[in-house]
C-alpha cells in the first residue's frame, strides 16, 4: 500500500466536509452532539488549504490532516481517513511523517471522548492533558518525542 500526503488546494472542500461528517459521525451521536449542518459548516469555517494536506492511498484521495502554528505549539486538526483504510496503518504512516517534521515547541491534538482515533495518538507519545464533556486534549510527551511510533 502506497500512501503519500499532497498539498491541499481549495477545490478539496466539499470532499473534505463530506469525509468529516462520515468519519465524525458515530462519535458525534454517542455523545448527542450530531448536527448535519454544524458538522459541515465547522469544516469549511476552519478549513485553510496551506494548512492541510491530503492523504492519498495508492493513488486515490482518501483523508486529510492540518497543521496549524499557534504562538509556539503546533497543533495537529482535522486528521481523517475514510472508514475502508482505518485500521490498516495509514493514519500511523500519516501522524509519523507530520511529527518528522521540525517543530521545537509542544504538538498538540484534540480528539472526540471515546473516540478509536486516541489509541492512535497514544501509541505515537501523545498524553491527555485536559478534557471536558466532548473533547479530550493532548500533547505530545517532550523527553521522548524522537521516539514516537514506537509500539
Amino acid at each position: 500500500m502506497d500512501v503519500a500526503l499532497r498539498d491541499s488546494i481549495s477545490e478539496d472542500i466539499e470532499w473534505l466536509v463530506e469525509l468529516r461528517a462520515q468519519v465524525l459521525r458515530v462519535d458525534l451521536e454517542r455523545l448527542d452532539r450530531f448536527d448535519a449542518v454544524r458538522v459541515r459548516q465547522r469544516m469549511r469555517d476552519a478549513f485553510a488549504p496551506e494548512h492541510t494536506r491530503v492523504v492519498v492511498v495508492d493513488g486515490r484521495d482518501v483523508g486529510s490532516i492540518a497543521t496549524r502554528i499557534d504562538d509556539h505549539t503546533r497543533w495537529v486538526e482535522h486528521f481523517y481517513l475514510a472508514p475502508e483504510v482505518q485500521g490498516r496503518g495509514v493514519g500511523s504512516t500519516v501522524l509519523r511523517s507530520i511529527l518528522s517534521e521540525a517543530h521545537p515547541g509542544a504538538t498538540r491534538l484534540n480528539v472526540l471522548q471515546g473516540s478509536a482515533a486516541r489509541r492512535l495518538y497514544e501509541r505515537h507519545g501523545f498524553v491527555a492533558d485536559t478534557e471536558d464533556d466532548v473533547d479530550v486534549f493532548m500533547t505530545l510527551r517532550g523527553p521522548d518525542r524522537a521516539r514516537h511510533g514506537a509500539s
